[in-house]
């Protein structure tokens, strides 16, 4: 639900209408899925930027999006490439 998405860190009114709109609705299928290929998704659809993908993983951490760690944000943009 659009409410359970608002509550995530990261997550705004925008980004929480894209989820919807590629069928995720729940923080549970961002989990299921993983922070990277939500991203893929996305990315097919709308202007998302690079703070997306770190945004759908602190999200999922719990934390503020520019707090990840380098090594996490090489390994997701090694996750996207293969």
């Amino acid at each position: 639900m659009r409410e359970d998405l608002l509550k995530l860190k990261n997550i705004g009114e925008t980004s929480a209408d894209w989820l919807i709109a590629i069928g995720i609705d729940s923080v549970s299928q961002i989990e299921e899925l993983g922070a990277a290929e939500v991203y893929r998704r996305l990315r097919a659809r709308f202007p998302v930027s690079r703070n997306m993908l770190w945004a759908l993983q602190g999200a999922l951490l719990d934390i503020p999006y520019n707090q990840l760690p380098e090594s996490l944000k090489q390994a997701l943009l090694e996750e996207l490439r293969g």
